[in-house]
């Protein structure tokens, strides 16, 4: 069967790789962007200093501030009001998965028309968004450079996954210079959440040797790197180790997908406004003892790329083995241990798990599960 590998047509990686990338955007040729981003970003200085730089190339740019961490359809909805305003050409998303997702949601619509919620699924969209350019603040989500677009519905109290071809950024920016001040528990639930990336994409259905060569690379560098991010944020090496890190990882899940941990992490985020990377890194261990029902030897290779000297183990050891180096490392980075820690009821799991059977990213899972499956999922998590 084909494949189709989705990436941006530019990425720019490293030190230094902002300054680098206002050349490329200049060479595009756009002349008023609209800048995606949060209201941590432009009180620190991030956001001016970037309209600067803009400015300097002749850019004139407009800044949207109003992406909350589970962006929002009315959010998408604000921001799209003052692109129109201002007749923007094109849109730049500064931050992490939140304003990057929100930047795609609303580039998406600026072109197709209707509402953002008209886009829940795979390729629904008719058109390409609006030119996007990606500028990115952490190392985890790797939205700046993926077709992957969540976007919370507030009136039915979910994430809506959009999984399209033309919200695929033109250009991505990985600076880990703009990564040192990101404080620690933002640091480790990122990193957990690339990692979740990486496993799922392994584990996929629709995996392929490029996927696979990108998830294990990935789950090395997270092993040989993410604890000394979270316990030294000033560590430059470690940071941006773990930027290519979250980049390989997007490369693996932008085209395996993903699978019931991201189905499943969507709704706790959709319904009790949780933060993404601790819903996965908690849900990931669960999820993965389900998965080891069929897929234990891929679970092996994941505990060897974890440092675990699982060789001479049978496919079932390797795979538990691998499963115990996952709930290790969270531990060691202060990821909560439980559900329970962040709120969540026992009473809302049927709700939760009707609708991450709907999920998209769920259907590449190894093994399709049963409403009741995924309930004892959730339950075993608690």
């Amino acid at each position: 069967m084909a494949a189709k590998f989705f990436i941006p047509s530019v990425n720019v990686l490293g030190q230094g790789a902002v300054d680098d990338a206002i050349g490329d955007i200049k060479t595009l040729g756009f002349k008023r962007a609209l800048i995606v981003t949060d209201k941590p970003l432009v009180e620190i200085g991030i956001a001016g200093g970037l309209v600067a730089k803009l400015a300097d190339v002749s850019i004139e740019s407009f800044i949207f501030d109003g992406t909350q961490p589970n962006p929002t359809v009315g959010n998408v909805e604000a921001g799209l009001k003052i692109l129109k305003e201002n007749d923007c050409d094109f849109v730049i998303s500064l931050g992490g998965g939140s304003p990057h997702d929100c930047a795609k949601g609303i580039a998406l619509v600026a072109t197709n028309g209707g509402s953002i919620k008209d886009y829940e699924g795979v390729d629904v969209s008719a058109h390409p968004q609006l030119p996007l350019v990606a500028i990115n603040t952490t190392a985890g989500t790797a939205s700046e450079m993926t077709r992957f677009c969540i976007i919370t519905d507030e009136d039915r109290h979910i994430k809506m996954a959009i999984v399209d071809k033309n919200t695929t950024p033109i250009l991505s920016v990985n600076d880990p210079e703009l990564m040192l001040k990101k404080p620690k528990a933002l640091t480790a639930a990122t990193g957990m959440d690339a990692l979740t990336h990486a496993i799922e994409a392994y584990v996929s259905i629709a995996a392929n040797p490029i996927t696979d060569a990108c998830a294990i690379k990935a789950i090395e560098l997270i092993r040989d790197n993410l604890e000394n991010a979270v316990k030294d944020g000033q560590n430059i090496e470690a940071r941006e180790q773990m930027a290519y890190a979250q980049f390989l990882a997007g490369m693996a899940f932008n085209n395996a997908s993903l699978g019931y941990v991201h189905a499943m992490a969507h709704q706790l985020g959709g319904f009790y406004d949780l933060p993404h990377g601790v819903c996965n890194a908690l849900l990931l261990p669960h999820v993965q003892e389900y998965n080891a029902q069929v897929v234990p030897a891929r679970l092996k290779d994941v505990a060897i790329a974890m440092g675990v000297d699982a060789a001479e183990m049978s496919d079932e050891q390797g795979a538990a083995a691998g499963i115990e180096a996952i709930k290790a490392l969270s531990a060691r980075i202060d990821i909560p241990a439980s559900l329970t820690e962040l709120g969540v009821k026992a009473e809302d799991i049927p709700t939760l798990a009707d609708n991450a059977l709907k999920d998209a990213c769920g259907f590449t899972n190894p093994k399709q599960a049963t409403h009741e499956e995924i309930c004892a999922i959730f339950k075993n998590a608690l």
